[in-house]
């Protein structure tokens, strides 16, 4: 009851001006806003960062451009402000853009909002003047009717916060979480577009690209025509994926796999990416990798089989995707969703009792909040005949113990395509995946396409396994992937740990420089060189 009191209260309050303000002076709490927002790491090491990044400015030899670094919630705030003061460091003239945000599902009271805003606002002041900063919370531009492109991209981007957020791929434009994003997409184009018209960055840098408001400013910048660059972290540490004037999750290896494609790997490198296979099997990290790929240590096929009650007919494995994860998102080749392309591909597969089919549904959906792929599954056979296996998100079963037991793979994005076509497995891929069209996957374009081709692969399995030829592809684009597709970088949105271990100083020494300059250079625009043999990284 007091809590709604409460509540009540600062809706009431947020709707007068001035109080939010005037509450934050008479408080004048050191450590923050009593909310999930929180900056307190940031305010304790602002001085050293401020110091630190004015002392390397001093050696700099960039020329330095006119950036705007862009982030909405506090813990994106966080990073990029670590990584606007190293671009600082290197010369450049930033400004960062920010909401003061404490989530990007649920709505805040003004009241609440307005102490975030002005709590962000002191915190940021320590930087000045080596950034400039700019909420647009506070920097509202008036209403006007955005262009259609805008709008249209509006609307994109809140059909993906709403498939994100709800882990759902059908969107219903009447419901609360999309009606909410839409709010402030909209919010988030009028005001950056206004701003972007006004200062006119040199160039845009962004986290993820996709969803949210970084979605947003992502789009307003390629609408512009403004160069743009989005960042976002893997479960690798000192890395990132960059992409110029792309959206990072959509992992457009072209211009690397171009560049390396023709060139074998050597010993050293073939080991390096077959220990980390072999590390993945069985549970274990490897190098700068930090997650475990697989619930317990590989099992054996003969394990996997006969805990499935699996026999000789042929086996086809289908590895789904998460619902709503934003490796997914748009990533439709000639289905409208993942949904539907799984549930058809399982009613195909009722008049083929001569094969065995394994659907891996994704450990990830152990995590998700409703509806999973095992609905979809249930919704389409509610009665799975005794050659249909679905593998519940919480099993205990290895993956990598399927794969050794698999005549064909089924996949829409994920990893495990890649994996199996490391073993010369033919894998069928059905979305928009960073390896689809590499030389080493069976890519079709359109229903008629991929049935055909299941029938004649389901007929002659055999005669569809990869050569040694692709095989070796398969084997060089991983390694490319994992090793080179990352660049070096100090900061993970996982970040203090990674701040103590890096700090401005050391990451802008001689040897730092070695490590990240070219990273730092990628990051303002300067053209991604993937000829480089380690940009930046230890060669192997």
């Amino acid at each position: 009851m007091a809590d709604d009191k409460k509540s009540t209260l600062k809706k009431f309050l947020g709707n007068i001006p001035l109080t939010a303000e005037l509450y934050w002076l008479v408080r004048r709490n050191p450590n923050g806003v009593n909310t999930r927002f929180a900056l307190r790491r940031l305010q304790e090491v602002m001085p050293e960062l401020v110091s630190e990044a004015k002392a390397a400015r001093k050696t700099a030899k960039f020329a330095g451009k006119k950036v705007f670094v862009f982030a909405a919630i506090h813990y994106w705030i966080e990073q990029a402000t670590v990584t606007a003061l190293g671009l600082v460091a290197d010369n450049n003239d930033v400004t960062l853009g920010y909401y003061p945000y404490a989530d990007w599902h649920q709505d805040q009271n003004k009241f609440d909002l307005r102490r975030q805003n002005l709590y962000t606002q002191k915190v940021l002041q320590a930087a000045s003047p080596l950034i400039k900063t700019v909420s647009f919370l506070s920097n509202r531009a008036s209403y006007t009717i955005l262009p259609k492109a805008v709008q249209d991209a509006v609307t994109e981007v809140t059909v993906f916060d709403t498939q994100y957020t709800l882990q759902i791929e059908d969107v219903d434009p009447e419901w609360p979480t999309y009606q909410f994003r839409y709010k402030r997409n909209l919010e988030a184009a009028q005001s950056v577009l206004d701003w972007l018209r006004t200062n006119k960055p040199d160039v845009v840098v962004v986290p993820n690209g996709t969803i949210l408001e970084f979605g947003i400013v992502y789009r307003l910048a390629k609408y512009l025509r403004i160069p743009v660059m989005t960042y976002e972290f893997s479960d690798q540490k000192e890395a990132f994926w960059l992409g110029q004037n792309a959206e990072i999750m959509r992992q457009d290896t072209t211009g690397m796999w171009n560049a390396r494609k023709d060139a074998k790997l050597t010993r050293e490198q073939l080991k390096r990416i077959q220990t980390l296979f072999e590390s993945r099997q069985q549970a274990k990290t490897n190098e700068n990798f930090t997650r475990q790929w697989q619930s317990l240590p590989s099992q054996g096929a003969e394990t996997v089989r006969e805990s499935l009650k699996l026999d000789n007919r042929p086996v086809v494995l289908l590895a789904t995707n998460v619902l709503g994860d934003s490796l997914t998102l748009g990533r439709q080749v000639f289905s409208k969703t993942m949904a539907e392309w799984v549930s058809r591909t399982i009613l195909y597969f009722i008049g083929r009792p001569d094969i065995q089919l394994v659907i891996r549904i994704h450990p990830g959906e152990i995590l998700t909040r409703e509806y999973s792929m095992v609905d979809v599954v249930k919704q389409t056979l509610p009665e799975l005949p005794e050659y249909i296996h679905v593998i519940q998100p919480e099993e205990k079963v290895n993956t990598y113990d399927l794969i050794e037991i698999t005549d064909i793979g089924l996949v829409y994005t994920t990893t495990v395509g890649l994996e199996m076509a490391l073993k010369g497995i033919p894998v069928v891929v059905a979305g928009k995946t960073h390896y689809r069209e590499r030389g080493f996957t069976y890519d079709p374009f359109s229903w008629v396409d991929y049935f055909k081709l299941l029938g004649a692969m389901l007929n002659k399995p055999r005669q569809y396994h990869l050569n040694k030829e692709q095989v070796n592809q398969a084997w060089k684009y991983a390694y490319h992937f994992f090793y080179t597709f990352p660049l070096p970088f100090p900061w993970h949105i996982k970040l203090w740990q990674d701040y103590e271990e890096h700090k401005i100083s050391q990451v802008f020494s001689k040897e730092g420089k070695r490590k990240y300059g070219n990273s730092f250079r990628y990051l303002v625009g300067e053209p991604l060189d993937w000829s480089k043999p380690d940009n930046g990284r230890k060669a192997s």
